[in-house]
């Protein structure tokens, strides 16, 4: 994983840190699968409550990541169902709430997105003064959850910053017509046709073209397979029954 910022530890949680010219503000991080207690096909640092992993494994995973990044508080989980949905994290908003992006401007409040191969991309202004993350799959992007996420941010698409993290690559990420059907016409260039007669589909290229489409210039990352490294992901296509990763941004 040269180049990435991996920062593995066989003592604790290991993760990427962005490489993107945020505020000094602005905190982010992708765990990787490493440094936590959980084993079997969710060995170790599984973060997922609804993958049959051990309540108490993931308790102390969770726990982990909380005390090794020094997070402010505990990341909000969301209830994600590939859709569109936005949480705005203010007031009493919080876990458990069923959306696929979530936003906030309040300091401490971590936004949390949970991924096995759909691509996790976090969002700050260039300013600092907001910072979301989406949860990004074929059916989210069909349905606008990255156009919801930019509206939800409330500033210039140009004023944004975005970071986009480790998802399945094109060559392990074979789809039907109904994907191409769906997304194809905006971003022909993401499919080719395999000899089955079916696609492999780009995932980054998708995010990236909708991204730009919508104004934001200050694009980020892209440049790591789950499917391909099983030693640093998890990957549902790649494995079946599998850990989540996370994706955390927040405000300090």
């Amino acid at each position: 994983m040269s180049g990435t910022g991996a920062s593995p530890s066989a003592a604790g949680p290991g993760c990427l840190r962005p490489d993107w010219p945020v505020l000094e503000r602005v905190r982010a991080l992708f765990t990787l699968r490493r440094g936590g207690v959980s084993t079997g096909a969710c060995a170790s640092l599984n973060l997922g409550t609804h993958v049959q992993d051990d309540p108490a494994a993931v308790a102390e995973n969770r726990r982990r990541i909380r005390v090794g990044f020094d997070l402010p508080a505990e990341p909000v989980w969301l209830s994600q169902v590939h859709g569109a949905r936005v949480l705005r994290l203010e007031g009493a908003a919080g876990a458990g709430e069923a959306a696929d992006a979530v936003v906030t401007g309040d300091a401490g409040r971590v936004c949390a997105i949970q991924v096995a191969d759909c691509l996790p991309v976090l969002f700050a202004a260039r300013d600092g003064s907001v910072v979301g993350a989406a949860h990004v799959g074929w059916r989210g992007l069909a349905a606008g959850v990255l156009e919801n996420t930019v509206a939800a941010l409330g500033v210039p698409p140009a004023q944004l910053l975005a970071w986009i993290g480790p998802g399945i690559g094109a060559p392990h990420f074979e789809v039907g017509p109904e994907v191409r059907d769906a997304l194809g016409a905006g971003a022909p260039e993401a499919f080719l046709e395999n000899a089955r007669g079916r696609w492999q589909c780009d995932l980054v290229v998708l995010a990236r073209r909708r991204l730009t489409a919508l104004g934001v210039t200050g694009i980020h990352g892209g440049g790591w397979c789950t499917y391909a490294d099983p030693d640093n992901f998890y990957s549902h296509r790649r494995d079946g029954r599998s850990g989540r990763m996370a994706a955390l941004i927040w405000l300090a």
